[in-house]
């Protein structure tokens, strides 16, 4: 059995790291709310996008993909991943899951193309974040570009800039398909890692009935403003993901630090109830020390 010394330089350790895993929680729920709120002022906005590019690719015909560049479909040699993950850690397993995720879509694909008798693509990685890069190093996979320390409130010019490097690589030939991979925010203790078509363009498919009724007179004509619109899609894209993985982020640490603080509030408990023990065995040894050295007197 552990000394009481042992166990109180124990418990006042226990006791400092629950101070500071209770400060973190803090800090993470502050800035969970403002992430969150973020991410539901800007959904509407990629909605709305969506729909718009939607209704001008149905009114451009079906030829739509002719002569688009950022539409044109062509055999897969070299698979593009935009990994978008936290650049910081103590937010349990999400960077984890993100990077999983990343390379099950490898695998999925490689398979995918193995059953159609094309040869295994080559890959390309552009990270977004310290745990997706060190990802990518560690697995010795290819990386053409890295973006690190964002920050908690991201520009659509920064998201832009991302974009803008795939988009390149695309146009290039460098790349035949790239996939957007990134934690999708649901709730405060789910975010689901998700994968997404980035490039070429899939234009969203279907409308409602109320959107199929109305006609609208575009200037110059749909197929003008649609492509002016695809690069602005792309962006957008991109800069929402950002926003969902910082939301992510928040609330995975919010929960983690709420789960440490907890674990270590049981434990000051049990090493509370080890401390009496002890205490209570030496002070037993010592009276039995004492009545037998007055039973030898006597």
């Amino acid at each position: 059995m552990p000394s009481t010394r042992e166990v109180r330089r124990r418990i006042r350790s226990v006791k400092n790291m629950a101070q500071i895993t209770r400060a973190m929680q803090m800090v993470a729920s502050s800035k969970m709310r403002r992430a969150q709120e973020r991410v539901q002022q800007s959904r509407p906005y990629s909605e709305q996008i969506k729909e718009l590019v939607s209704r001008l690719a149905n009114a451009s015909g079906e030829d739509i993909g002719e002569g688009v560049a950022l539409l044109k479909q062509r055999p897969v040699r070299t698979i593009g991943y935009v990994l978008i993950t936290p650049d910081r850690g103590l937010s349990g397993a999400l960077p984890s899951n993100i990077n999983r995720r990343a390379l099950l879509s490898v695998r999925e694909e490689q398979e995918r193309l193995a059953e159609s008798g094309a040869q295994r693509p080559g890959l390309q990685f552009v990270v977004v974040g310290r745990k997706g890069r060190d990802f990518v190093i560690r697995s010795q996979l290819p990386m053409v570009a890295e973006f690190t320390n964002y920050g908690d409130r991201p520009s659509l010019s920064d998201a832009s800039a991302i974009a803008q490097v795939a988009v390149d690589a695309f146009l290039n030939g460098d790349v035949d398909v790239v996939y957007l991979v990134y934690a999708k925010f649901v709730n405060t203790v789910t975010q689901q890692p998700s994968v997404v078509q980035l490039l070429p363009v899939q234009p969203p498919q279907g409308q409602t009935d109320e959107q199929k009724t109305v006609e609208y007179i575009y200037e110059p004509d749909a197929r003008t403003i649609f492509e002016a619109l695809l690069p602005r899609y792309v962006d957008v894209l991109v800069y929402q993901a950002l926003l969902e993985n910082i939301a992510s982020f928040y609330s995975a640490q919010m929960v983690a630090m709420k789960n440490a603080t907890d674990n270590a509030n049981e434990l000051v408990q049990d090493l509370t109830l080890a401390y009496n023990k002890a205490r209570q065995a030496s002070i037993t040894t010592q009276i039995l020390e004492v009545v037998s050295g007055a039973n030898a007197l006597g």
